[in-house]
């Protein structure tokens, strides 16, 4: 799989934990493609997310998510004990991006390459045992949401995509 494929669909969902390339990528495909890219950082917890992400995809424009309702349930559990998404909420927002002949790709790269990019880039990283649960929830959550849309996974280690950030 390659940029340009994922550039074909009128909806992408780029998610994956921080360091693996997100953001890169993203600028890449709106700056080449034509995506209104969305940046989506931790929603206030006042705020109902679903409803917050129903409302970005009833418009009608291209759009590219540098992270979106995926990222709640696997950073959700880790950090807080509790996902504000619930899987009904994900399946039916997965379902949406779907109906927006859209896809959901899943960034990945091994525990210690996406180490090394956060180190590079921000001075420090969260643990390499973080990582890997990391890694490992977004896999977990990936594989479940496949059986009700299409997810593309690219791995960003075998890609020459240097930080944007």
């Amino acid at each position: 799989m390659s940029p340009d494929e994922i550039a074909g669909y009128q909806t992408v969902v780029l998610e994956g934990c921080d360091g693996v390339g997100k953001s890169t990528l993203g600028e890449r495909l709106s700056t080449h493609h034509g995506f209104t890219m969305v940046h989506s950082p931790r929603t206030p917890d006042h705020l109902d997310l679903a409803s917050r992400y129903r409302t970005i995809l009833a418009g009608n424009e291209r759009i590219l998510f540098d992270r979106c309702f995926i990222s709640e349930l696997v950073y959700g559990p880790l950090h807080r004990g509790r996902s504000r998404i619930n899987w009904s909420e994900a399946i039916d927002l997965a379902e949406s991006v779907i109906k927006r002949s859209g896809v959901l790709v899943h960034l990945t790269a091994p525990p210690a390459v996406i180490h090394q990019r956060l180190l590079s880039r921000d001075g420090e990283a969260i643990s390499l045992e973080e990582i890997t649960a990391l890694v490992t929830g977004y896999e977990r959550v990936f594989s479940t949401l496949a059986d009700y849309a299409r997810v593309l996974t690219y791995d960003t280690s075998l890609r020459d995509l240097p930080s944007a950030g």
